[in-house]
């Protein structure tokens, strides 16, 4: 089982793994406007003749009344407001896009992998006890927000760089101090044998979430371009990431990592932390800001400009990355006692119409990918939803307090789809759930993109706009007890409750009817019942496949000919039957 108790083996376990509009060459235009003045062409007819005293006159009396003219305009004439000197901030997102813009138009240039082979080569028992000492917290006792530091090896034979900026703008490099760290056990001879221009694996960050006296965990950044957010009450699971390249391509994944970091010293009462990153990679860079701030549900806003080192066949924009092994839905047979291991239970998603679809996660036999098509969407995020501790019987994991997050766009996305895509495992150490944003036009070399979003952690539920929410699914074979005649197992008895408050007061005599489509195949039996806690009503089919096609169903409730749930939206294949 995955351990939780161990924070290194969490962050161990996610190692790295591994912009069509035409390229806009945008020429500067430059139109010039003469005010006031112009060239006057005389014909050939003759002038009549001015003697040298009158012409002196005339002459004078043009210039007075040009330079009365000029008085005039100029009092008329607005005072331009005076420009504001950027900030420290603007500063410094101005200084690391243009370093991602000067890289974007170089060649590609691997990571140095330059540590000791000592630390390089350090196995996981030597990397966890390597602790970092909260006493030389960066920034300790002198703001709400501290940092600690990831150690270099391992893993993480790429360190990545970390600055802090002042007021100022005034940069520092953060050294590697051996003091910051104790060495324990079988790490206790590795002391000593970090260079100082080491760098760092990663780093984390710390705030007063649920006392004055202590400070949580809020957030982490650790491998490639992955970090982590997490509220009261919450552990870590799911994963988002900075940017996707290539995601489930028969060519391979690329894994953009971010390479540098720039921390703004936060003040003695600031309540958020602002710092910026750098990526690179093989096909892109980037420049992206971070502003995070925690709460009951941690926040972090994020503004990315990216660029086009080479043509990229699919970029995934806003990715997400979690566990599904197990859950109620499943015609896999694992054999645990726990009746559901998973970090996320469905990817949910609100339309630009406004719709909510809540897709069911599932662990396939093989690779699947799905989208949902739309233009600039509201929402989408993994959630896991089901946050009662009967579901999962694990005492040690702790998957009834994993936080969902949800993307919220901030800036125009245009047409595109979200992508779901399902990997077959067999073990819950492996993440094989991932999801962000495809743009429907192709990101071609030379090209620039902005994308800004919020990312939030997610308690259970999330759409409160939809009366009735999806709460159970359930999947098994479509045969009755003892049927002689029963049918063959890829026959499906499909159970899907929907939940809601407002349902209790429904009476007996009002219906609630069911809506459901397929995309291949064919149901019967299709019916909607009341449970016993009067706010949870049923709706059931029979689904009969095709063929092994994957059948991909919509389902949802109305009443009265009004839709009062979301949408329930679920793939499924018949070979996935054992």
């Amino acid at each position: 089982m995955k351990s939780q108790n161990a924070f290194n083996q969490s962050h161990a376990n996610s190692a790295q793994r591994k912009r069509n509009t035409l390229s806009r060459l945008v020429g500067l235009v430059c139109l010039t406007v003469s005010v006031g003045a112009f060239t006057q062409i005389k014909t050939t007819e003759e002038a009549p003749q001015v003697s040298e005293k009158k012409q002196t006159e005339q002459a004078e009396k043009k210039q007075n009344q040009k330079k009365e003219e000029g008085t005039a305009q100029q009092q008329k004439a607005p005072i331009p407001a005076p420009i504001a000197p950027k900030t420290s901030e603007e500063r410094v997102f101005d200084l690391v896009t243009e370093q991602a813009k000067e890289l974007a138009a170089r060649p590609y240039v691997q990571p140095k992998q330059n540590l000791p082979a000592e630390l390089a080569d350090m196995n996981y028992q030597q990397y966890r006890a390597i602790r970092f000492n909260p006493e030389q917290a960066q920034w300790k006792d002198k703001a709400k927000f501290e940092m600690q530091l990831f150690h270099p090896g391992f893993l993480y034979r790429s360190p990545v760089e970390i600055k802090v900026v002042d007021d100022n703008s005034g940069i520092k490099n953060m050294l590697f101090e051996t003091d910051r760290f104790i060495y324990e056990k079988d790490a206790a001879p590795l002391k000593g044998s970090v260079p100082k221009d080491a760098g760092f694996a990663g780093f984390r960050v710390h705030y007063p979430l649920k006392t004055n006296h202590y400070k949580d965990e809020v957030a982490v950044f650790l491998g490639a371009s992955y970090f982590r957010l997490i509220g009261p009450g919450q552990i870590f699971g799911i994963s988002a990431r900075g940017l996707a390249i290539d995601t489930a391509e028969a060519s391979g994944e690329e894994f953009p990592a971010f390479t540098k970091f720039w921390m703004l010293e936060p003040k003695p009462e600031d309540t958020k932390l602002i710092f910026f990153a750098l990526l690179d990679s093989q096909s892109v860079t980037g420049a992206y800001r971070f502003e995070l701030v925690p709460g009951l549900n941690t926040v972090m806003h994020v503004q990315s400009t990216i660029y086009a080192r080479e043509d990229v066949n699919k970029l995934g924009v806003a990715p997400l990355t979690s566990m599904y092994l197990s859950g109620e839905n499943d015609t896999r047979n694992f054999d645990d006692f726990r009746p559901e291991v998973h970090d996320s239970d469905g990817l949910s998603m609100h339309t630009s119409r406004g719709e909510w679809i809540w897709r069911s996660l599932n662990n396939p036999k093989g690779l699947r990918v799905t989208s949902l098509q739309d233009e600039q969407p509201k929402g989408f995020g993994l959630l896991q939803r089901d946050q009662n501790f009967a579901s999962y019987q694990d005492t040690e994991a702790h998957y009834h307090e994993r936080p969902g997050m949800w993307i919220t766009p901030n800036n125009q996305w245009g047409k595109g789809r979200v992508e779901l895509v399902e990997i077959p495992t067999n073990s819950e150490t492996n993440d094989n759930i991932v999801s962000y944003w495809v743009p429907a036009q192709p990101f071609k070399k030379g090209e620039m993109r902005e994308f800004d979003y919020t990312i939030r952690s997610v308690n259970g539920m999330l759409n409160k706009e939809a009366v009735a929410r999806v709460s159970q699914v359930f999947n098994s074979w479509a045969a009755l007890p003892g049927q002689d005649d029963a049918p063959e197992k890829n026959v499906r008895q499909m159970v899907v409750d929907f939940n809601a408050e407002e349902f209790a007061h429904l009476s007996d005599s009002i219906r609630l009817m069911p809506k459901l489509s397929l995309s291949s195949g064919s149901y019967k039996d299709l019916e909607v019942l009341q449970l016993p806690d009067k706010k949870t009503w049923r709706a059931q089919f029979k689904l009969q496949p095709e063929n092994d096609n994957a059948i991909d169903m919509r389902l949802y409730l109305t009443l009265g000919g009004t839709r009062v749930s979301e949408v329930w939206n679920y793939v499924w294949s018949a070979n996935e039957v054992e």
